[in-house]
């Protein structure tokens, strides 16, 4: 087992991933990046996993990248160009990782998600926080504009309060960020697991065939104009329509018994 990502995996199905380097308050390093890419796409592999929670010890969710390891990047000739493109483009694969993997992602949030650690809840599929947790892209402060956080951030919450966060770097509430949706709410740190957990075993009793066949076509048709997105919403009921889960799921609802998924 990794030291730096823990892995737990409960009856239900629920998989809880903690990033566990508190020292460097859980810096997403090159090593982090690694194993978190890794993890998420065996989940998606693995048919005993149905959620994945994402959570983090220490006092820090996550800081986002390792600007030790960045800045010691600049020494090689190029002053770090072929270096950061490596450590950026290894980024946002993890990132996209987790909104294509069929499994439905719950950010847990304790602490700060700052810069790539706020890009890393604003991917996650749903994020619940601590009332005590704060969010920024702070690039601004030290001349580094966070625009791969952007990419996640203004995917989430309105272009306004999105350019609010990028141009000011100012600390978000949790309070604030549930009210523009970067999280879906916050609670007191106390409830936080549970909160968490009861939401996680709620989906994770669901068809999984069901939850990864939702996931891929939201994501989907987010990008697409109303009129194609409907096209496409429409071949992919159809075809859920068609599926043994959703035959079971109707008839057990007509004959008001409780669902045997079969996931398919």
């Amino acid at each position: 087992m990794s030291k730096i990502l823990l892995r737990d995996l409960d009856a239900d199905g629920v998989l809880r991933l903690t990033l566990n380097d508190p020292a460097r308050r859980n810096a997403l390093s090159e090593a982090m990046l690694t194993e978190l890419g890794t993890a998420v796409a065996d989940a998606g592999r693995d048919p005993a996993v149905r959620v994945i929670v994402l959570a983090a010890n220490g006092p820090a969710f996550c800081a986002g990248h390792d600007l030790k390891e960045m800045t010691a990047g600049r020494a090689a000739g190029d002053r770090g160009r072929a270096y950061f493109t490596r450590v950026l483009t290894q980024c946002s694969g993890v990132m996209q990782g987790i909104v294509t993997c069929p499994k439905p992602v719950i950010a847990e949030v304790t602490g700060i998600a700052t810069a790539a650690g706020c890009q890393l809840v604003a991917s996650c599929d749903l994020a619940i926080a601590a009332d005590t947790a704060r969010f920024s892209t702070p690039g601004v402060h030290i001349g580094l504009f966070c625009s791969t956080p952007m990419v996640a951030l203004s995917r989430n919450v309105a272009h306004k309060h999105a350019m609010e966060m990028l141009l000011t770097g100012d600390m978000t509430s949790a309070a604030r960020a549930a009210e523009i949706g970067l999280v879906n709410r916050a609670v007191s740190p106390d409830a936080l697991r549970e909160e968490v957990m009861q939401m996680a075993g709620k989906i994770a009793s669901k068809s999984a065939m069901t939850l990864a066949t939702g996931k891929r076509a939201f994501y989907t048709q987010a990008e697409m104009p109303l009129a194609e997105a409907y096209d496409h919403a429409t071949r992919v009921m159809v075809e859920n329509m068609l599926a043994r889960d959703a035959e079971e799921g109707i008839g057990a609802f007509i004959e008001k018994r409780a669902p045997q998924w079969q996931d398919a």
